[in-house]
């Protein structure tokens, strides 16, 4: 296996092996929620480029920074699947069909739409954040003239989730050049959809750190032994929208039971147990 190859499996192994299980076995069954996102958001741009569906999708999923605060709130989850009309909406469609889908299968129906939300969600209040600091204020601030702009719709869901299943998949390369491409993008062309984008990365790192130090102690609370995490419920396979998928490490089981530590440790119990002419435990 060539270099390239070693690379490649190292970076995305863990991914694929938990995508390809379950799109072989159920192909686009694996991705309700996808496809039905995909369907929504084909739907409320067609109605929106109507004269007569313009101003409806407009009251109901276009969120501007002048909106009043529990208007917006109310208009956020829709903005999702509300694409850009000076864009081409194939991307949008793609966007969402391709990240939320691998998202859906390595994470779990709720917690993708969680993520997704709250990427969303901090785009829209760092807006109004950026335009109250004004212009002025270096690379977080933003001009007065943004309240109008129309938040960025569902780009920054899509941002957010592949950052966050970058990460809990130990995709760190791909992580970390989404993370370069926004920033990228803002010294390039510093605008409102752009910011929003960084805000979103930044409220999923926060979220990524907040299940990384959960993760460390509960590893700590369970002793010496370490910790396999909590008891799934039965029956959870990712299938029905559970989050079982996200804590597999591309082998089938938990990354904290299947790694090369786990299966050192248990030979050296099945070792140290024929030495002393005891039979291993059955498990």
């Amino acid at each position: 296996m060539n270099r390239a190859a070693r690379l490649a499996r190292a970076e995305w192994g863990p991914l694929y092996g938990v995508l390809r299980p379950a799109l072989a076995a159920r192909r686009l069954r694996a991705v309700p929620m996808t496809l039905a996102a995909v369907c929504l958001a084909t739907v409320v741009h067609l109605v929106h480029r109507q004269p007569w569906g313009y101003r409806f999708i407009e009251n109901v999923g276009a969120v501007r920074a002048e909106d009043p605060l529990g208007l917006a709130l109310l208009r956020t989850p829709l903005s999702l699947f509300v694409p850009a009309l000076d864009l081409p909406v194939w991307g949008a469609l793609a966007q969402i069909l391709i990240v939320f889908g691998i998202a859906e299968i390595a994470l779990g129906r709720w917690r993708t739409l969680a993520i997704a939300y709250a990427a969303t969600l901090a785009g829209t209040l760092y807006a109004r954040v950026g335009i109250a600091l004004g212009p002025d204020v270096f690379f977080v601030g933003l001009p007065a003239s943004d309240a109008g702009v129309v938040d960025t719709g569902p780009s920054a869901a899509v941002v957010g989730l592949a950052v966050f299943v970058g990460w809990r998949h130990r995709a760190y390369v791909t992580a970390g050049a989404v993370v370069v491409a926004m920033i990228v993008e803002v010294l390039v062309k510093e605008n409102l959809a752009g910011k929003e984008h960084l805000a979103a990365i930044a409220a999923v790192l926060l979220v990524c750190g907040t299940v990384a130090a959960r993760q460390r102690r509960s590893g700590r609370s369970a002793g010496p032994g370490g910790s396999c995490g909590p008891a799934r419920p039965e029956g959870s396979d990712g299938r029905d929208g559970s989050d079982g998928p996200d804590e597999s490490d591309g082998r089938g089981g938990p990354a904290e039971c299947g790694g090369p530590a786990g299966s050192a440790g248990r030979a050296a119990d099945s070792s140290a147990g024929a030495a002393s002419g005891v039979p291993p435990s059955q498990s």
